[in-house]
């Protein structure tokens, strides 16, 4: 694959690496988290300061207008920091799916979110949905000109700061229908919405949301057709997280060799070991395996939906075993100390487990895999 960056993009990469030098200390994240914050506001507004909020945000709407790799670029700076910052639900998910939104709702919200001023995330998770996009129990039925929507979103994503949420609702169709869904804008102090916080284990805050007849504040989109709206969406969030996935695999790999090398038994470092040196080669292979699968996830998102899907499932299975592997070996090497909670390599492994899960895990995306193959090998046939 021919991937390089352009001089613009190196200067953001050195830009991110520089934040994350100064303001990712991880003395400061423990005492942050020990204080139930759920992020740093001080680097959120740095972050808005510098611009990066608003690089998916298209020109015409207060943003950059920027691209899917500036995008994977700052994200694997957030994840080699372990930032807390919610960067991918409200500036990469949320400006995907107000794309559609009318001009007075992009007006209002999509400026604040480049200022780092406005939360809004994506509510689409439901029970008994597993990762599926198009399992959709939450009704929306016509109201007083609008309409007013009832379910439950069990997993909210940062939900626990947003301001608005993404609620998408079936609009017409059967439960798991491909059609009939419609994606609604709703506000977090709407009434007949009942939301509960919870903490992850890598310390997000996200939320559960029960919607008991709450009005929508509009309608993003098309009505009965959001589907490949929120697909589009959740494809360029997947591609944002395996780059976050890639960062921190970067730290846990420097890690773990500045560990290698300096922790001694029998009087050498444990580093001069060859079976451990071997181990570290493996780390490494893995390392660069995800960054390969991730480049090509993020080159993806402007292809056709099956080959777009196709790539962005082969990546999200692949670096969740990848990110997994060297969370595990990290954590292994380290001995002991690698389980505790004052050390980072373990929350670096509680955030990979994260981002396998999230958006679907290794099982569930080689089945999407083996079904956007399949079709794609039909359309040539045809």
């Amino acid at each position: 694959m021919d991937f390089a960056l352009t001089p613009e993009q190196h200067q953001l990469q050195n830009s991110v690496a520089r934040f994350g030098r100064e303001y990712g200390d991880f003395a400061a994240w423990r005492r942050m988290v020990a204080a139930g914050h759920a992020f740093d506001t001080g680097n959120w507004r740095h972050m808005a300061e510098l611009g990066w909020l608003g690089i998916a945000i298209p020109e015409r709407d207060g943003g950059l207008g920027g691209t899917p790799v500036d995008t994977m670029v700052v994200m694997e700076g957030i994840g080699c920091s372990l930032a807390l910052e919610p960067f991918v639900s409200s500036c990469v998910l949320a400006p995907a799916l107000l794309a559609g939104a009318p001009v007075a709702v992009r007006e209002t919200l999509l400026p604040g979110i480049a200022a780092g001023e406005v939360f809004v995330t994506l509510a689409q998770a439901e029970p008994n949905g597993r990762f599926d996009l198009s399992h959709v129990e939450t009704i929306a039925v016509p109201h007083g000109g609008g309409h007013v929507l009832t379910g439950i979103k069990s997993h909210v994503m940062d939900g626990a700061t947003a301001d608005w949420f993404v609620v998408p609702a079936r609009t017409r169709g059967e439960m798991d229908d491909t059609d009939g869904i419609t994606l609604f804008l709703v506000a977090a102090d709407a009434a007949g919405l009942v939301r509960e916080n919870m903490r992850g284990p890598d310390h997000r805050h996200n939320a559960r949301l029960t919607l008991d007849g709450v009005a929508a504040t509009a309608l993003l989109g098309s009505l009965h057709d959001g589907l490949a709206v929120l697909e589009r969406a959740v494809d360029a969030a997947i591609a944002a997280r395996l780059a976050e996935a890639v960062g921190a695999m970067d730290a846990l790999r420097d890690m773990t060799l500045d560990y290698l090398k300096t922790r001694q038994q029998f009087g050498v470092a444990i580093g001069s070991f060859q079976a451990l040196q071997h181990r570290m080669v493996d780390i490494s292979t893995a390392c660069e395996e995800a960054r390969s699968m991730t480049y090509q996830a993020v080159l993806s998102l402007s292809l056709p939906r099956l080959a777009r899907r196709r790539a962005i499932s082969a990546a999200k299975a692949r670096v969740g075993q990848t990110g997994m592997f060297v969370g595990h070996q990290a954590v292994q090497l380290h001995g002991g100390i690698g389980t505790s909670d004052e050390l980072a390599v373990s929350h670096y492994l509680k955030r990979l487990l994260m981002i396998d899960l999230s958006f679907g895990n290794a099982d569930h995306h080689r089945a999407l895999f083996t079904l956007a193959e399949d079709s794609l090998a039909l359309e040539m046939a045809a």
